[in-house]
């Protein structure tokens, strides 16, 4: 018993072989072809087989060598050890400042000592307080921003500028708080109000 029936792709005209195979359209007909192509089927070689160094030879599919992602590529692995690197920064800034404030009236009779200012910081209950809310507000802006600078970076975004920006923002904060108890002080506002000497 034989069967009649058609085979897969026997009525399948060659351009919609050649399609179905991922291959490139033939030529117009009478269309030249480049020198070496096989007439049947407008591709290099002879019988119709492609030569390895012809466009429809499958070892020519890979991506090319001059792949234009690769200078994006660059880019980000720059941007991205520039923001660990600026990371690092803000944490042993953040670990140097933390002592500091903690012991904010020593820290403000230094200060009245470094501009020359007479008198004594009396404020202690001003300097515990804000020196606590200065600590909590430094290390809130720290986790935020590295927080804010890995999501970018996950996101294969520019995120260098990050924590420039955060470092701005907290010390901005960070300074309010330690002025509270500085132009609270009576050392300071009399040494601010008074003349200076020399």
């Amino acid at each position: 018993m034989t069967d009649d029936r058609p085979r897969y792709g026997e009525y399948a005209s060659p351009e919609e072989q050649r399609a179905r195979a991922g291959l490139p359209p033939l030529p117009p007909q009478g269309a030249a072809g480049p020198a070496g192509q096989d007439a049947a089927t407008g591709l290099p070689g002879s019988a119709g087989h492609p030569s390895p160094a012809s466009p429809g030879h499958p070892s020519s599919w890979s991506v090319p060598p001059d792949d234009p992602a690769a200078p994006a590529r660059t880019g980000r692995g720059a941007d991205r050890v520039l923001t660990l690197a600026l990371l690092a920064l803000g944490l042993l800034n953040v670990l140097s400042s933390i002592p500091g404030f903690l012991d904010l009236a020593t820290t403000m009779d230094r200060t009245l000592e470094i501009l020359g200012l007479p008198g004594e910081f009396t404020s202690y209950a001003a300097a515990r307080l804000w020196g606590a809310i200065a600590t909590v507000v430094l290390l809130g802006g720290y986790a935020a921003t590295v927080w804010l600078a890995l999501r970018r970076l996950r996101a294969r975004r520019l995120a260098w500028w990050v924590p420039l920006a955060g470092f701005a923002v907290t010390m901005v904060l960070v300074s309010v708080c330690l002025s509270m108890p500085m132009f609270g002080d009576p050392a300071f506002l009399q040494g601010l109000g008074a003349p200076s000497a020399g």
